[in-house]
């Protein structure tokens, strides 16, 4: 039986492999790891979806995968079995038949050649990813009639031209069709001296396209403001023993999850998401807030939920699991999903204010920059003050300028004013 590539959840459907787990000749058990699959921006285990010996492995370490596409075949029995022999296919002949040409001649019957493709079976997704789905249902393509020229058959955006141009050329032999002309010009950049490529991983090009998505339909506005914090910094070494002793950093962070959910029970249009379809806003009566953790392997996103609920010492617990788990990609997909607001923190790196970019579907995100020391005048006198960059930027179309100001002054309130009790182990 081939082995595909199981459903990954909503609004996933492909992922990187980042290794393998099983090599030919093992025999292996149901819901046993065959592989590990880089997929937005977790690593999860794909499990084995019966017993059998592995007889034909279709994917290495790197490959793209799509939900649907081959990864390897088992061969009935506990090993005792002569191995499956299969002719090694070649790519794009993993779900066709070996029979099927790889492409109709020119003038054949388009009924005959069309024939010859064989599809999935039932209930298995074509193995093709979002944008090329999206651009065969817009053009009206089928995409059982094309056979993927990449591992496991999936279907890439060279063979639905190749496809295109196969009918044209059927519709119409006298004439010759065109090559497509690539979407982007490429530039041989090896011309003017020495270079080297580096393939974006399967994270990399999930930031590209949310930040690329973000960036070009949600009109940003920054406001900027600082806070004093020197107030809270004492504070915060005055308790940092209790906490550790507690299994717990107390960190600037895990203030500002508190001081930013008490002011968006002041203002949920911040904790709010934009439904364009109906044109209405949606209202989150709960408050999961995603921190933006920077790991070698690009940003990633994990939400503490119910930050409202929680006491200091639990949210600082939390927020120190949760952190070292996103470092080494353990996080789930799952907890990853249903934040209402960003919180970006760049304080530990350095830098004072920068524009971060919402995070969709939310309408707003808080950047920290570095606190410094400064001189501030207080009650007309020079003091030296620790203080807190804050960068707020939101969705124009659903928050407004005075709205965003005002957010911004409780804010510096919420963290100039935090009580003793608020705080104590």
């Amino acid at each position: 039986m081939d082995v595909r590539l199981p459903n990954l959840g909503e609004g996933t459907d492909s992922g990187s492999v980042v290794s393998l787990s099983v090599k030919e000749g093992d025999v292996i058990k149901k819901g046993q790891t065959i592989l590990e699959l880089e997929n937005e921006k977790a690593v999860a285990p794909i499990p084995s979806p019966a017993d059998g010996t592995v007889a034909n492995i279709r994917v290495k370490p790197g490959d793209k995968l799509t939900v649907g596409q081959i990864i390897l075949s088992l061969s009935e029995g506990n090993g005792a079995e002569k191995k499956v022999e299969q002719k090694e296919s070649t790519p794009g002949e993993s779900h066709h038949s070996p029979e099927a040409p790889a492409h109709a001649e020119t003038g054949e019957d388009r009924s005959k050649a069309e024939a010859a493709l064989k599809t999935p079976p039932a209930g298995i997704p074509l193995p093709a990813s979002p944008s090329i789905r999206k651009m065969a249902r817009e053009l009206g393509i089928d995409l059982t009639k094309i056979r993927g020229s990449e591992s496991g058959g999936r279907i890439v955006l060279k063979d639905v031209r190749s496809y295109i141009q196969r009918l044209q050329q059927l519709a119409f032999p006298s004439k010759a069709v065109e090559p497509a002309k690539p979407a982007a010009e490429q530039i041989d950049f090896s011309k003017w001296g020495p270079i080297h490529t580096q393939s974006m991983s399967t994270l990399r090009r999930t930031i590209s396209r949310r930040m690329h998505e973000s960036w070009t339909t949600i009109p940003h506005v920054t406001q900027f403001d600082e806070a004093d914090i020197t107030k809270l910094m004492e504070m915060r070494k005055q308790l940092s023993a209790a906490y550790e002793a507690k299994g717990a950093r107390l960190t600037l962070t895990c203030f500002a999850l508190k001081a930013v959910v008490q002011v968006l029970k002041k203002y949920p249009i911040f904790n709010s998401s934009l439904n364009e379809l109906a044109q209405e806003v949606v209202y989150k009566d709960y408050f999961h807030i995603g921190l933006a953790v920077d790991t070698e392997a690009g940003l990633i996103v994990p939400v503490i939920r119910d930050v409202d609920k929680k006491d200091l010492l639990t949210v600082a617990m939390e927020l120190n699991q949760l952190a070292e788990r996103a470092r080494d990609r353990k996080v789930t997909l799952e907890e990853m999903k249903g934040g209402t607001f960003t919180i970006s923190n760049q304080g530990g790196i350095g830098g004072a204010h920068f524009t971060p970019i919402v995070n969709k579907p939310d309408v707003a995100i808080l950047g920290l920059g570095r606190g410094v020391l400064k001189p501030v005048v207080r009650n007309k006198q020079i003091e030296q003050r620790s203080m807190l960059p804050l960068c707020l930027s939101y969705d124009h179309r659903v928050i407004d300028g005075g709205q965003a100001a005002r957010f911004v002054q409780e804010l510096v309130e919420a963290f100039e004013n935090f009580s003793q009790d608020e705080v104590k182990v």
